[in-house]
C-alpha cells in the first residue's frame, strides 16, 4: 500500500518520498486516515513504529487547508516528555512540511536552555508548537505564548510523561486549551494511569494498537551475558573490541554510573560520551550528533535521556544494568532492530539482578539465551 492511498496531499507525499520512505507502517496506515477525519485517537505504539509521521503528516495537512497568515496563533500543540524527543518531532514537522505552500511555521521549546531566545522566536506567532510541559508553562506564565486557539493536541509518549511526574503540569496545560479540539494520545503501554487520563480527555476515540503490548520486536536478537558485577566494564570493553562494534548505545541506571563508565571506556581507547539529565543541552546535542556521525563509538545513557533518541540503523544496545521496570527493558531494546533491520540487544547480568531478569522474561513470555565468556 503506497502513501498516496491514505488521503495525503501531493506536497506531503513528495516530502515522504524525499525522506526515503515508500510504504507506510501499520501505525501510519491506521492513524493517518483517523486524524485526517478529525477523530480523537488513542494509539498504543512504541518508539520506532513510525508514529511521529503518523501524526505530523495529517496535522500538517489539516492545518495547511486554512493557513492564518496574520498573528499565527498556536493551532497544533505537541507535548513530549524529553528535550530529545521534542527536537526529533520538531525536525519531522519541518521535514514533512517543506513542500507546503504557504509554509506553516513551527517551533520547538524545552527546558535546560535559555528561555529568552525561545520567547523571541515565538513573537511572530507559530502554527505548530512542540514542547516539554515545564518549559511550556514557563512561557505561558511570561505571556510569550497563548493556547486558546489550539485545534489539535498531541500527547506523545504519554506513559513516560506520567512516569516522569508531569501529571500536574499536563492538567494545568489542559485547562488552558479550548474545550473543542482534536486529541491524539500515543503511549507505549496502556497502564491504569493512562486509561484514567484518556477518560477525561478523549471523545469517542479511534483506538489503534500496533505490536503486542510490551512485546519486543522479532528483529532484535537478545542475549544475556552472566558476569561478576566487578567485571562488567572489562566485559563490555572486550565485546566492543573483539566484535569490532562501531555504534553501541549503552544503558546505565544512574547518571554517576554513566559518567564513570564513559571515563573507563575512553581510557581503554574506545571513544565514548555520556548523555543524561545533568549534562547541558549543548553537551547532549553534541554527544548525540557525534554518535550519529560515527565519531563517537559508544553512547552511554540513562533511560530518561535516551527517550527520543532515534537512530535509524543502530546495530547494538547494551544493558549495562537491567532497568528498574521490565517495560523499560522493552523501550531500551526497541532502539535497535528498527524498520525491518536486524539488531542485537545484550544484557550484562550479575547475580543480584537475576530476580529482575526473571521479571523481564515473564513480561516477554520467553527465556533470553544465556552466554558466558571465560575470564569474566
Amino acid at each position: 500500500m503506497p502513501f498516496s492511498t491514505l488521503g495525503l496531499a501531493a506536497p506531503l507525499i513528495a516530502a515522504v518520498t524525499d525522506s526515503g520512505y515508500q510504504t507506510p507502517t501499520p501505525i501510519q496506515i491506521k492513524a493517518i486516515p483517523a486524524v485526517l477525519s478529525g477523530r480523537d485517537l488513542l494509539a498504543a505504539a512504541q518508539t520506532g513504529t513510525g508514529k511521529t509521521a503518523g501524526f505530523t503528516l495529517p496535522i500538517l495537512q489539516r492545518l495547511s487547508q486554512k493557513v492564518i497568515e496574520r498573528n499565527r496563533p498556536v493551532r497544533a500543540l505537541i507535548l513530549t516528555p524529553t528535550r530529545e524527543l521534542a527536537a526529533q518531532v520538531g525536525e519531522s514537522v519541518v521535514k514533512y512540511g517543506q513542500h507546503l505552500a504557504p509554509r506553516l511555521k513551527s517551533e520547538v521549546v524545552f527546558g535546560g536552555v535559555k528561555i529568552n531566545p525561545q520567547m523571541m522566536r515565538l513573537r511572530g506567532g507559530v502554527d505548530i508548537l512542540t514542547a516539554t510541559p515545564g518549559r511550556l508553562l514557563d512561557l505561558v506564565s511570561q505571556n510569550a505564548v497563548k493556547l486558546n486557539n489550539v485545534e489539535i493536541l498531541v500527547l506523545d509518549e504519554a506513559d513516560r510523561m506520567l512516569d516522569m511526574g508531569f501529571s500536574k503540569d499536563l492538567h494545568k496545560i489542559l485547562a488552558l486549551l479550548p474545550k473543542k479540539r482534536q486529541n491524539l494520545l500515543f503511549s507505549a503501554t496502556f497502564s491504569a494511569e493512562i486509561r484514567k487520563l484518556t477518560e477525561g480527555l478523549l471523545v469517542n476515540p479511534v483506538t489503534v494498537e500496533v505490536a503486542a503490548e510490551n512485546a519486543a520486536a522479532d528483529t532484535v536478537e537478545q542475549i544475556v551475558y552472566t558476569v561478576n558485577k566487578t567485571a562488567k566494564t572489562a566485559l563490555l570493553t572486550h565485546l566492543v573490541k573483539s566484535n569490532d562494534w562501531q555504534q553501541v548505545l549503552v544503558f546505565t541506571s544512574t547518571k554517576h554510573g554513566a559518567n564513570r563508565l564513559t571515563e573507563k571506556l575512553n581510557t581503554a581507547q574506545i571513544k565514548a560520551a555520556a548523555i543524561h539529565g545533568n549534562k547541558s543541552q549543548g553537551a547532549r546535542t553534541s554527544a548525540l550528533a557525534g554518535f550519529k556521525a560515527g565519531e563517537i563509538r559508544v553512547l552511554v545513557a540513562t533511560d530518561v535521556a535516551a527517550r527520543g533518541i532515534d537512530i535509524a540503523q543502530l546495530p547494538h544496545v547494551v544493558n549495562f544494568e537491567l532497568p528498574r521496570s521490565s517495560s523499560d527493558y522493552v523501550h531500551r531494546i526497541g532502539r535497535t532492530g528498527r524498520a525491518g533491520l536486524n539488531g542485537q540487544a545484550v544484557s550484562l547480568v550479575s547475580e543480584d539482578e537475576y530476580s529482575a531478569l526473571k521479571l523481564v522474561e515473564k513480561l516477554l513470555g520467553s527465556k533470553i539465551p544465556r552466554q558466558q565468556i571465560s575470564g569474566f
